[in-house]
This record gives structure tokens, C-alpha cells and sequence, in this order.
């Protein structure tokens, strides 16, 4: 299925690694030229290699940190007219004891998913309403409407960033520029295989043990975690041309881990 997106040019902002670059793989697949930031230049020269090689569309890697002007300010040196912006990041720290998180905790985590993305969308969002054309997707979290104590550093932020996307996709629909959200819940990604493969070791199992705990323990209906490329072609679905009818949507993939009617 042609997504009419071929040609357009997408930031993609922690893209290296995970549901980030499921996303930029998607967006490839689909002939769009991208620009894929994230901090570590080794993993992510690697991994736009890999997309480049895999599509044959023009990836550049940006060694940025988005969440800083400076960061903000070299992808956008890059890319000064994107027609897609794609955000994530990797997570926040699992947290326990909800009285153990610190001001700096905070601090931290709202820098990097709550603040930076809103500073940079509002960087972009004019341009793109003058081109009457514009698709911005945050890649949130499931915690973000369905909170847990583990995951507060992480929900908390992403629900205020979902208000925001909310708010400001109703009042730049009229010009075509779409906003919308994708709250993944568990995914085979880097970031969780290094936490469950810790949590194996100290228990002497396996990932997949690990894995299974968890998805018994939590009853993800689907039986497993998530595929990180599977979340990336919904990312280019609301980055498509089909999407111009799709207005400030929070959309949660997450394996039927939760119980809620809308």
C-alpha cells in the first residue's frame, strides 16, 4: 500500500535504537528521505546504514541530543523543513518507592519527554501550517493513561505531553498538519532485552523466561511482548498521506494488557 508519503523529508528523533527506528524503518520502506537523531553516533550510524541499505532511501544520522537547544538546533540545521516529525526517546528508569524519585529524577525526565518535544513541535509546527502539510506523531508510553507506580517518571510526562498534542492538533487540522500520539506498552526493544536479561541473570532463567513471567503476571492478552517494526508502520500510517482526517488521537498498542472500552 502506496502511503502517498515518497519524497517527503522526516526528522526522526531518537530513532537509532527500538520503536524509534521501527518508525524511521517504516518511513523508508515508504521512499521518505530522513534525518534520524539520537545521542550514541556509533548505534546510530549503524542503524541508518542498515535502513539505507534494507530501502534504498536517503537516511542521515544527526548525533544530537533533542532534548537540548543545542541538539534542537543542529537537527534542525539538517532539516530545516521537515514535513514529518517522529519523537521517542529511551524511557525513564523503572521506579519503585514513588517517594525515592528526586527533583533532579524530574527534572530530568521532563527535559527529555515533555519539554523538548513540545519545543521542538512548536520550532516546526508554523512551517508547516504556511506548507499546508505537516504530520507530527509522539511515541509516548501505555502508562500515560494507564498509570502504574513503576512507571511514573515516564506516564506522568507523557500524559501531559498527549494534553498538549491534543490541544494544539485541533487548532492546526485546518491547515492539514496532523498531531497524534502511539502509546506502545511492552516491545522487544534494546532497552527492555538489557533489563530483562538482568533480571534473568539474577534469577538464574532466560529472556524468554523473563518474558513470560511478565506476560503472565501482567495477562497481555497477545501472549507476548511486542515487535518494534510492527509499531513503526503504524507510525508511518499516521505520518501518511490518509491521515489527514486523524486529529489528536492517543492510540495504545499494548498487547491487551489493559481493560478499557475506548
Amino acid at each position: 500500500m502506496d502511503l502517498g508519503i515518497r519524497g517527503r523529508k522526516a526528522i526522526v528523533n531518537g530513532g537509532s535504537a527500538g520503536m524509534g527506528k521501527g518508525s524511521a524503518l517504516a518511513l523508508a520502506r515508504e521512499g521518505v528521505d530522513l534525518y534520524v537523531s539520537a545521542r550514541g553516533e556509533e548505534r546510530l550510524v549503524a542503524a541508518c546504514a542498515e535502513i539505507r541499505a534494507e530501502t534504498g532511501s536517503p537516511v542521515t544520522p544527526v548525533v544530537a541530543d533533542h532534548s537540548s537547544d543545542e541538539g534542537r538546533a543542529k537537527i534542525l540545521a539538517a532539516c530545516p523543513e521537515p514535513d514529518i516529525l517522529v519523537q521517542t526517546c529511551s524511557p525513564p528508569q523503572f521506579t519503585g518507592d514513588f517517594n525515592a524519585i528526586t527533583k533532579d529524577d524530574w527534572r530530568e525526565s521532563l527535559d527529555i519527554t515533555l519539554l523538548g518535544p513540545i519545543q521542538f513541535m512548536q520550532q516546526l509546527i508554523p512551517g508547516m501550517v504556511d506548507r499546508k502539510w505537516g504530520r507530527i506523531v509522539n511515541i509516548g508510553t501505555a502508562g500515560a493513561k494507564f498509570p502504574s507506580e513503576r512507571r511514573i517518571l515516564s506516564g506522568a510526562p507523557r500524559a501531559a505531553l498527549a494534553n498538549y498534542t491534543h490541544a494544539v492538533s485541533k487548532v492546526v487540522a485546518r491547515h492539514n498538519v496532523m498531531i497524534n500520539t502511539i502509546m506502545p506498552g511492552m516491545f522487544h526493544t534494546e532497552g527492555i532485552e538489557h533489563l530483562m536479561n538482568e533480571i534473568a541473570e539474577a534469577n538464574g532463567t532466560s529472556y524468554r523466561e523473563e518474558v513470560a513471567r511478565v506476560v503472565k503476571d501482567h495477562s497481555i492478552a497477545a501472549g507476548d511482548f511486542g515487535d518494534a517494526n510492527d509499531l513503526g508502520a503504524f507510525v508511518a500510517m499516521f505520518c501518511s498521506e490518509f491521515a489527514r482526517y486523524l486529529v489528536g488521537q492517543s492510540l495504545a498498542i499494548e498487547g491487551g494488557v489493559t481493560n478499557s472500552t475506548f
